[in-house]
């Protein structure tokens, strides 16, 4: 008999390859059950101790809650304890802001000093470091003059080679500006000499250089001295600018922040220039607030002046600086138009900060900046002391030498703009100057010369923005530091503003050879010559709702805007997907249904962006700022004419406010509104009224949520800005 058939599973156990399980599970990963997406619920953010903001006022109240009982038990031991924890008390309030660092950087100067403090400590935002080679060695002299050839024995081409000494675009715009300035005089009954140029620049021809003696000289300048044995490695400041310049050894200026940004043109490593910026905020401590880098720590806090179109990524530099280099108990940021309201104590202003190689517009409402109508202009008061130079230079100035990259000829010409320039055409006459130029180790020379309308001339840039110099404002730019980028799409998410950005729009002319001026330069024919930066041509738009009948009055239904569909199966050139075919039929004109976006990318956008100085009239730039901000309100437009404010170092050009008022009551929009342009009130600095303003931002004990904290910083790092910032970071 044959022996009963066994099933598959008996063999394998007979074989011992019978699989079995042993319950061991093949790794150590949780098994995470499906949700139900049905009934499902989360408590995330949703109770108000999982907010930051509420979580710190809870510890503060704890820790003040604590300190109160403190004070019970110690009158509850005795009345002379209690009296003295009330008098430690009462200095602590005294002392409010006395911990508390308030910094505003700039293009040209430092301020820095304590919120207690009633005005701050202003140093020149500089450093000098050793070098082979000081920096008049190493640039060509600035202003820079075109070669001329003096091979010419015609007494009228050398006069023509000295009109066109910074080039017939500068000539030109000059001409421009004093044939409007003549107009301007004869309308306001002002007396014109019909030869004052000739004047000005005979004399200036034919005066000569005085010879003062030191010890007859009052106001010499003490230079600093550099020792030969072990000199320093850098000098920082004031100290700086009075090196000579053929010192042994050789130091060069620097200067960390031009224009608004980091300095990239003059640096080499990032390293580097976050290095000096440190150095300089430490000596500044040091040496002002007497308050030494390693007495920081736990103990003071810092407020941080940010420009209203800030970039990202200098903020965050910016913070892991103060963090992580200074260790600052906490800091606080704020913006430069905000902190300006909050000096002058406005609640509704249009804020106009004229620096030193940047201008900002911003309007303010409610104590916040409105987003839209921020303005970032390159061009300041460095660039009027250069075109006032420029200007004195073409009528025959006797100190033909002058070159700003020279430390005493940028003082000297620092001091002959704050002396003599206006913007008052009644003091406008041939007029006798007189300047001393200090040299070290040398004596002094005296001279005199004669200007005319050179001094009214270049503060007008302000509304002619082409007569300065822009060719080299982007050099480096964006060669150290790259843009931000958003971590979800990758897009640039620096802030910008539809303010901003109708500078970028619409294409101006080019000033002096710079073709990236405000949209850049254009062909003969007057397209622009970079066609992606073009606003592209909207297509037609495609209604996906067509097909819905809304007019349920109408007896028959409205036609499809699309055509007859393609035959199925017909192929469409360049996609794989169904078209709709506008002309009735399967020829050319049928346009894909899904369509690929057209256009510059938001990277190119930035890339261009990057490529162009944002420039415009000063009166032109306010306008677009208030529209932006209005949005047409009648209402709120009249109470931004009513209510500017100018502030910044250059803004202290006399006759600014009411030449300002006149060119903005003459354009056409706003002629029947009333319009002011005030300085600060309380006859504060306008050059310190940002820091004022930030001094008692700092100083807001209960009401101020804005601070970051180290030990938040340390988990979180920028990403707090996000919940700490004031405004839409």
């Amino acid at each position: 008999m044959p022996p009963a058939k066994k099933s598959g599973r008996a063999l394998l156990r007979e074989e011992g390859l019978e699989r079995t399980d042993n319950n061991l599970r093949s790794h150590t990963w949780p098994t995470i059950q499906m949700i139900n997406q049905k009934n499902y619920y989360t408590e995330y953010l949703k109770r108000e101790d999982q907010v930051m903001v509420y979580r710190q006022q809870q510890e503060e109240n704890a820790k003040a809650s604590l300190q109160q009982q403190a004070k019970e038990k110690a009158a509850a031991i005795g009345y002379s304890d209690a009296m003295d924890v009330d008098q430690e008390d009462e200095k602590e309030e005294e002392a409010l802001g006395s911990k508390v660092i308030v910094i505003h950087p700039g293009s040209q100067n430092l301020r820095i000093g304590l919120a207690s403090d009633a005005l701050p400590k202003s140093i020149p935002n500089v450093i000098a470091r050793r070098s082979e080679r000081a920096e008049f060695e190493l640039e060509s002299p600035h202003p820079k003059r075109l070669k001329v050839d003096q091979s010419g024995e015609d007494g009228e081409e050398d006069n023509e080679e000295d009109e066109d000494l910074f080039g017939k675009e500068f000539t030109d715009r000059l001409n421009e500006l004093s044939s409007d300035l003549k107009q301007r005089m004869r309308n306001n009954k002002r007396r014109i000499l019909p030869n004052s140029k000739d004047l000005v620049i005979s004399y200036n021809n034919r005066t000569s250089a005085e010879v003062v003696k030191e010890h007859n000289d009052p106001n010499r300048v003490e230079w600093t001295e550099v020792p030969r044995d072990n000199p320093p490695e850098y000098f920082v400041g004031y100290e700086a600018l009075r090196i000579p310049d053929t010192s042994a050894p050789r130091y060069r200026l620097v200067w960390p922040m031009r224009h608004g940004w980091l300095n990239e043109k003059e640096y080499k490593s990032k390293r580097r220039l976050f290095e000096d910026i440190s150095v300089i905020l430490e000596e500044a401590m040091r040496r002002e607030l007497e308050i030494e880098k390693k007495d920081i720590q736990g103990t003071y806090s810092a407020v941080l002046v940010v420009p209203d179109l800030y970039e990202k990524v200098y903020i965050n530099e910016m913070l892991e600086l103060l963090f992580k280099d200074f260790f600052f108990q906490q800091v606080c940021i704020i913006q430069e138009s905000l902190a300006a309201s909050f000096g002058a104590g406005f609640s509704q202003a249009c804020i106009v900060d004229i620096g030193a190689q940047k201008t900002s517009v911003c309007c303010v409402e409610e104590g916040m900046c409105v987003a839209e109508s921020r303005m970032n202009l390159k061009y300041g008061g460095m660039d009027v002391t250069t075109a006032f130079i420029k200007a004195l230079l073409v009528s025959q100035f006797p100190y033909q030498e002058i070159n700003l990259f020279r430390r005493y000829d940028y003082l000297l010409a620092e001091e002959l703009k704050l002396k003599y320039y206006t913007l008052n055409d009644a003091v406008i006459s041939v007029q006798v100057c007189e300047f001393h130029l200090r040299t070290p180790d040398s004596d002094t020379k005296k001279y005199s010369f004669k200007c005319y309308d050179e001094v009214m001339i270049a503060p007008m840039g302000y509304f002619s923005p082409q007569l300065f110099d822009h060719s080299e404002k982007l050099q480096g730019r964006r060669s150290l530091l790259e843009r931000s980028y958003d971590i979800y799409d990758g897009k640039p998410d620096d802030p910008i503003s539809t303010a901003q950005l109708t500078l970028y729009q619409s294409p101006r002319p080019s000033s002096n050879g710079n073709a990236s001026v405000n949209g850049g330069a254009t062909e003969s024919g007057g397209t622009p010559a970079n066609p992606v930066f073009m606003t592209p041509a909207k297509g037609p738009a495609l209604n996906p709702f067509s097909h819905i009948n809304f007019e349920t009055s109408a007896a028959t239904p409205r036609s499809s805007v699309a055509g007859s569909p393609a035959p199925e199966g017909t192929p469409v050139p360049g996609t794989a997907s169904p078209a709709l075919n506008g002309s009735g039929g399967g020829g050319s004109g049928a346009v894909p249904l899904i369509l690929m976006p057209t256009g510059p990318t938001p990277l190119e956008l930035a890339e261009e962006r990057d490529k162009t100085v944002p420039i415009l009239a000063l009166d032109q730039a306010i306008a677009e700022s208030i529209s932006h901000a209005a949005k047409g309100d009648e209402r709120k437009i009249k109470e931004y004419l009513g209510s500017i404010m100018i502030v910044g170092g250059g803004s202290l050009v006399a006759g600014l406010n009411h030449l300002l008022e006149e060119r903005l009551r003459g354009m056409k929009r706003y002629s029947d509104h009333t319009v002011m342009v005030a300085p600060p009130p309380r006859e504060l600095d306008p050059q310190v009224i940002v820091w004022k303003g930030a001094s008692v931002f700092g100083k807001l004990k209960s009401t101020n949520d804005s601070w970051i904290r180290a030990s938040d910083y340390d988990i979180l790092g920028s990403r707090l800005l996000a919940y700490k910032c004031m405004w839409l970071y």
